[in-house]
């Protein structure tokens, strides 16, 4: 079977110095930044950029990959906490606290991609999401009616606040967070008017909101 051929020494490196001026560019600006500013930064012509990433989705896939790899890391301190309250919210914090400090994994984590991209099939981290989810409700302390579904919504909304305050007050999400926790606990629920969304419904809002990009 024939394989991919290596890169030359030359193109390996640049290929390594556009990954790490991308992974800066994206975080710093968001995935909407100039693929201009990337390649300058990596001290490249834009044409090598085009060579080695054709599209803006080939970069990202390239690199966002690893950088939802730390969704499974705070997933596995979740599980690992004695408390099961105390995982849920440490996972919630360490998860937004990702977002702040990453403005292209916001707003990845904020959007589905198209079909086939390696981001939009990504569920790092979610895979254990009913377990956290559900040690929370079996130990009496997260409200009951609360669906894994209901931490699209969380996530479209928390990422809305980082985009719009991360100039101003960039640690500003941590106080939405706090209020959203507080609702979330057992004893302060009530009712909910409307049932959560269904996995479909995320998945069609999701893929209207990256349509819009």
């Amino acid at each position: 079977m024939t394989g991919t051929r290596p890169l030359r020494a030359d193109a390996a490196r640049n290929r390594d110095k556009l990954l790490v001026a991308a992974t800066q560019v994206f975080g710093e600006r968001g995935l909407d930044a100039p693929l201009e500013e990337i390649a300058r930064r990596a001290k490249v012509s834009i044409g090598t950029l085009y060579n080695h990433f054709p599209t803006r989705q080939a970069l990202f896939d390239a690199i966002f990959p690893e950088r939802l790899a730390a969704l499974d890391r705070i997933a596995a301190r979740a599980l690992a906490d004695p408390d099961p309250w105390n995982g849920f919210a440490g996972f919630l914090q360490e998860w937004f606290t990702l977002q702040a400090e990453d403005h292209g994994l916001n707003d990845t984590l904020a959007r589905r991609f198209p079909a086939g991209s390696e981001v939009a099939d990504c569920n790092r981290g979610l895979t254990h999401l009913d377990r956290i989810i559900g040690r929370a409700k079996e130990s009496g302390q997260l409200r009951a009616d609360f669906e894994p579904q209901d931490l699209a919504t969380l996530v479209w909304a928390m990422s809305q606040v980082i985009r719009e305050s991360m100039g101003t007050a960039p640690e500003a999400w941590r106080r939405c967070l706090g209020f959203f926790l507080d609702g979330l606990r057992a004893e302060a629920a009530h009712p909910a008017a409307v049932p959560a969304l269904t996995a479909a419904e995320v998945t069609e809002v999701a893929q209207a909101s990256a349509n819009r990009a």
